[in-house]
């Protein structure tokens, strides 16, 4: 059986985007970005909604990207491997390969999807994994925080949830950035 993964790069203060809907302040370093390929290796799948995939569809549609640097050029291979859902009502069409369009986000399409995998699943963006957090889909949270505090933008996790999560890995990095890797506790009684 699969996990849903929920990965994100955060500010210390929870923030995906600034309130300017920058996050160049969260780009990994080389150590991040070697660490962040060991764990997506292991994923057989993507979840995204529209606006994080027009993000990270560019590991697949911008070939200078891949050429920067042998761990780019890893990362944009690991991507274009997986499985990839893109949860839209707007966007047309894909412009990656591997990619499907789905119209709505179905909770009992996902648990089966867990079901009949072996491979990881991740599901990337905040609006997104909000769905799938308060549908109790998502079994783990890798978090990578930066030193950075920004105030205000686009929140990494939704408000008005309650999880009880117990951490698995921690990890600091030279740059200051923190890899912290949560499970959901089971509820009490389940």
């Amino acid at each position: 059986m699969a996990r849903l993964i929920y990965s994100a790069l955060s500010s210390l203060d929870g923030y995906i985007e600034d309130a300017d809907g920058h996050f160049d302040w969260a780009a990994p370093d080389e150590e991040v970005h070697g660490f962040i390929n060991n764990l997506e290796r292991a994923a057989g799948m993507y979840l995204f909604g529209r606006r994080m995939y027009e993000t990270m569809q560019v590991w697949e549609t911008d070939p200078s990207l891949a050429a920067g640097s042998p761990l780019l050029g890893d990362f944009a291979r690991i991507w274009q491997a997986a499985e990839k859902i893109v949860y839209s009502t707007t966007l047309p069409s894909p412009s990656t390969r591997k990619t499907r369009i789905e119209r709505t986000f179905d909770p009992q399409a996902i648990r089966q999807m867990k079901a009949t995998t072996d491979k990881d699943i991740l599901i990337g963006g905040p609006n997104l994994a909000a769905q799938a957090l308060r549908a109790g889909l998502v079994d783990e949270y890798q978090l990578f925080l930066a030193p950075v505090i920004v105030g205000g933008g686009k929140a990494c996790l939704p408000n008005h949830l309650r999880l009880d999560l117990e951490l698995l890995e921690e990890r600091r990095f030279d740059s200051g950035m923190v890899f912290l890797r949560y499970r959901v506790k089971p509820a009490a009684g389940g």
